[in-house]
């Protein structure tokens, strides 16, 4: 099984996966959000209030909540903490990758789980 962000881009819309640099905002909190995200390199801060909530990695996702909830609004704003790639993948493929390849939707599963246990366990 691909990491779920080699998935997102083998069915994103664009050809090519964007690239942000350093320090650059990708989105903010509040904003409508129609896409998510998958990081192929870098990493990317996920901030709330202004202050660092986690940092996400290459292979990982991000952005999925604002394809499931039905406001559709970004919960944090997300910085490039380093130069990234990024594969992007809107609500229509979403959808059909989460039902032509059930393996990708236990993966953004299991990486939003792990994320939630961090805040709820952040010894572990």
């Amino acid at each position: 099984m691909l990491d779920p962000a080699r998935t997102v881009s083998i069915f994103q819309k664009h050809a090519q996966p964007q690239k942000f640099s350093t320090g650059e905002v990708i989105f903010e909190e509040g904003q409508p959000g129609d896409v998510m995200y998958g990081i192929i390199e870098g990493a990317v801060d996920l901030k709330v209030n202004d202050k660092v909530a986690e940092t996400i990695k290459q292979g990982d996702v991000f952005g999925e909540g604002a394809l499931v909830h039905f406001e559709g609004t970004r919960a944090s704003t997300a910085v490039a903490k380093t130069d990234c790639t990024l594969a992007i993948l809107d609500r229509e493929r979403f959808l059909f990758v989460i039902e032509n390849t059930p393996m990708f939707a236990l993966e953004v599963m299991h990486s939003m789980s792990k994320r939630l246990r961090h805040f709820k366990h952040p010894q572990e």
